[in-house]
């Protein structure tokens, strides 16, 4: 029996997920990558983790970088989602930015940034798991969040 591939990327649409903006110092400039892999790990010590292919053209940057920020994408924020999630595109110039005390500049008005150490690197087949120690956050108390579904943004509907 062979596995479908396209198949099982399609069941795994079905599950919704929210979206990022990881960013990284690089030389000469930070850069950035969209993601929707971010979940939590631990409450103590605080961990959170997000995945990266293998193949991608900044997988060097982010798996060598002492540490890394994560902005979690609000509704506003997805025509820079698109920009970040395709080969090439990781320029931030253009993009409103917040410095940060560990270094690589958060998305202005994000419902929230967790400014992370390296942890760890992991293998998980044709991506890396990165697992990163939350040193600072911050969030927002407004805003409706950016969702992928079914190779698709959306968002949420307000609860009545």
């Amino acid at each position: 029996m062979s596995f479908d591939t396209k198949a099982f990327r399609h069941a795994l649409g079905c599950f919704p997920t929210g979206v990022a903006v990881v960013t990284a110092t690089a030389d000469p400039e930070p850069m950035g990558i969209t993601v929707n892999s971010f979940t939590s790990v631990s409450l103590d010590p605080p961990l959170v983790l997000w995945c990266l292919h293998k193949n991608s053209d900044r997988y060097r940057t982010f798996v060598e970088a002492p540490g890394y920020t994560i902005s979690v994408l609000g509704t506003e924020h997805e025509s820079v989602s698109s920009r970040l999630s395709k080969p090439g595109e990781h320029r931030l110039q253009g993009m409103e930015l917040l410095a940060t005390d560990l270094g690589p500049p958060a998305l202005a008005d994000s419902l929230a940034v967790f400014e992370c150490a390296r942890e760890a690197v992991h293998d998980g087949g044709d991506h890396a798991i990165l697992v990163g120690r939350v040193l600072r956050f911050a969030r927002r108390e407004a805003g409706a969040p950016l969702v992928f579904y079914r190779g698709r943004y959306g968002a949420l509907s307000a609860a009545g």
